[in-house]
């Protein structure tokens, strides 16, 4: 019975040594296929294509802060809600700035009038000299006529033609008509004087106008920025303002991130970027959905590295040296119909794969 058992496995045995001795063969054929594969694919593929998953969403951010110190009254918008550029977003208490603006609007009237006054007191002015210059006219006359009267007397008393009583008269009255024409000159001097005084008031108060006026539209602009209005379309987000709140001139109370134009930065070691160029296609893989596939083209490539632009750099000089490899931020722009925001949101991260193919041969 064991001879029969013998018998039965001994075909068995050498097709199972054969089958031993083949799996090396096809694991080497495998092995083979999948090197010259993956040597096809480099060759016509891989060796073209730069990627790094150091890349992350990036737009820009709009930081929503008051221009003016008050306290809270209204938050017109929700976290996380989207809004239109020029919508109202919050409101600060205007009660203070509208009593400012009054005030100016106040002040600004009380100069006008001024002015007003003044300029009247120019026109009178100007009336009054005038008036003084045709006395002074008045008076040469009368020293013209007391002039010839003055002669024709005297020539008529040294003849004997007339009195000598009749010659002082004459005299008389040339002097005094010459001292009323002194008196009319001083006058118009005197009102030219005071029209230059009235002139200079004038001008002052001008300046006092244009004053008053720009301290209005300050306090005008003042009770408009009590109002917060959104610059961009976009979401809201970061909101720390809330009802009664005394906010100070600059401090950050929401954000918004825009709708559009979103993009990518991609941190790429020194040693890949050295046939980037702006223009080449990128492929991009969201972490958020990984079957979500995005495209996009360098826009270009930072001037320096990253560690350049950090707050402290680094400084090699010490004795102890690592050599790090460095990464270049390179922009990558989106395709138009993926750069709003979707599924990509600001600061996620992504895989960016860039195809440098035009710059290789």
């Amino acid at each position: 019975m064991q001879n029969s058992q013998a018998a039965g496995d001994g075909p068995a045995a050498p097709e199972v040594v054969r089958k031993r001795r083949r799996l090396p063969l096809v694991l080497l054929m495998a092995a083979c296929v999948a090197a010259i594969a993956g040597g096809a694919y480099w060759g016509l593929e891989g060796r073209f294509q730069e990627s790094t998953d150091d890349a992350y969403v990036g737009g820009n951010v709009t930081v929503i802060s008051p221009r003016v110190s008050g306290y809270v009254a209204r938050i017109l918008v929700e976290d996380n809600a989207f809004v239109h550029a020029g919508q109202p977003l919050l409101e600060l208490d205007p009660a203070d700035f509208q009593a400012r603006l009054d005030a100016a609007r106040a002040e600004a009237d009380a100069a006008r009038a001024a002015l007003s006054r003044l300029a009247a007191q120019a026109d009178l002015a100007r009336a009054d000299i005038d008036q003084a210059q045709a006395q002074a006219a008045v008076e040469q006359a009368a020293i013209d006529l007391a002039e010839r009267d003055d002669r024709r007397y005297a020539n008529l008393a040294d003849t004997h033609s007339g009195t000598q009583q009749d010659a002082q008269r004459a005299r008389t009255t040339l002097t005094q008509a010459r001292a009323r024409l002194r008196a009319a000159q001083a006058a118009v001097s005197a009102r030219q004087h005071e029209a230059a005084v009235v002139a200079a008031q004038a001008g002052e108060a001008r300046a006092r106008v244009e004053q008053a006026d720009a301290s209005l539209r300050a306090a005008s602009l003042n009770v408009g920025y009590t109002t917060l209005i959104a610059p961009i379309d976009g979401y809201v987000g970061n909101r720390s303002a809330h009802p009664g709140t005394f906010v100070a001139a600059g401090t950050q109370l929401m954000s918004l991130v825009p709708a559009q134009g979103l993009w990518v930065d991609a941190n790429f070691k020194e040693d890949q970027i050295r046939d980037m160029r702006p223009g080449q296609p990128v492929r991009i893989a969201v972490d958020v959905d990984s079957g979500l596939r995005v495209t996009g083209r360098v826009q270009s490539v930072a001037p320096a590295t990253g560690a350049i632009f950090s707050v402290i750099p680094a400084q090699n000089a010490t004795g102890n040296f690592t050599k790090i490899v460095q990464r270049v931020p390179v922009r990558i722009v989106l395709d138009q119909a993926l750069a709003s925001v979707g599924p990509l949101r600001a600061g996620l991260s992504v895989t960016a794969t860039v195809d440098i193919r035009d710059a290789r041969p």
